[in-house]
């Protein structure tokens, strides 16, 4: 480690950055690195990024850059560390990095109130009808106020069920529990019990249990193998046909045809969708539904949101050029 670090503190690193980024995160990285910025926001060709990894020190990558076993394989010898924009790394093949020398950090815990306050907004809009009014608003054909048009249900007292109880979980609870709703989660381990306390919560270890008897499922758990259709189609028949799904982590945990065969035939009542099983390529058939509430991966979209993880990056990338460990490494296994 002294040796690399006494190399490093001859000359910047070299760092390519494959998205744009906050402008004030880019200029900061400019004094620091030797970095070459993207100059447009559209996402690097497999070509482009391949070549990318073949001349730097350093990556910088999102969620939308694939870097797979096959892709690390093409790497130069220089690259030392993929420092990702981003909390999620499941398009990163850690495990074939790590065996490779290549060191991968990420940026956890910077949107969790973000990416919750947008869980509430679903919550909200699917139960409230919101999209469904400002659609009629906005076509002007609405006609005046009426005692039965576009009666939702109340949100209070409603049964939550969080799926994954990290951070951005808990965050969710927390805003839930202030609109009234009763908190129920699934996690992979049980939270403590000053934990529970705080945001009233019932703890199930059977997620078919939990889903049986919820109003509401928010999923906030990470994707990874084990995670992969956690809620399909078997699952979602357990669920109320009053039930509503809500999902702003990651698209993969929902089996989406399922779901969407479910709410055409109106065995959930609706879901409010931020991320999908196949990246920006939607089911048509989601779009026709007007018990959908569909958003482009907005949950974590807030300028503060965003230079808070520039700020880790840079961290992470100038704590590794000064001959440490990064401060938000990734260890393959406890993904």
């Amino acid at each position: 480690m002294d040796e690399r670090k006494t190399g490093m503190s001859k000359q910047k690193l070299s760092v390519v950055v494959t998205r744009r980024l906050p402008e004030v995160v880019e200029a900061r990285m400019q004094e620091l690195f030797d970095v070459e910025l993207r100059g447009t926001d559209e996402r690097m060709t497999r070509e482009e990024l391949a070549a990318a990894l073949q001349r730097a020190d350093v990556i910088v990558p999102t969620l939308s850059d694939h870097i797979d076993a096959n892709m690390l394989a093409q790497a130069g010898p220089k690259l030392k560390l993929i420092a990702n924009f981003g909390a999620g790394v499941d398009h990163i093949d850690v495990m074939s990095a790590r065996q490779r020398g290549v060191l991968v950090s990420n940026t956890p815990g910077v949107t969790a109130d973000d990416t919750a306050d947008m869980a509430m907004a679903l919550i909200l809009g699917v139960t409230r009808r919101i999209p469904e009014g400002m659609a009629v608003m906005q076509s002007g054909q609405w006609q005046g106020w009426s005692p039965t048009a576009f009666l939702g249900g109340r949100v209070g007292g409603r049964r939550l069920g969080i799926l994954g109880m990290g951070r951005i979980g808990l965050a969710v609870a927390r805003r839930a529990r202030a609109f009234g709703m009763q908190i129920h989660y699934h996690n992979r381990k049980r939270l403590r019990p000053e934990v529970e306390a705080e945001v009233g919560a019932t703890y199930w270890e059977s997620l078919d249990q939990m889903l049986a008897r919820i109003d509401v499922v928010s999923v906030n758990c990470p994707h990874t193998p084990s995670t992969f259709h956690l809620l399909n189609a078997r699952r979602l028949r357990l669920m109320k046909p009053t039930a509503v799904v809500v999902n702003t982590s990651r698209g993969e945990v929902i089996d989406e045809n399922a779901l969407t065969r479910m709410l055409r035939a109106g065995e959930i009542a609706g879901a409010g969708l931020d991320v999908f099983e196949h990246g920006h390529e939607i089911n048509p058939r989601l779009r026709e539904l007007p018990n959908v509430v569909l958003l482009p991966h907005m949950g974590s979209a807030t300028i503060e949101g965003r230079v808070e993880m520039g700020e880790k990056v840079i961290i992470n990338i100038k704590t590794f050029a000064d001959g440490h460990r990064p401060p938000d490494l990734v260890v393959p296994g406890l993904l």
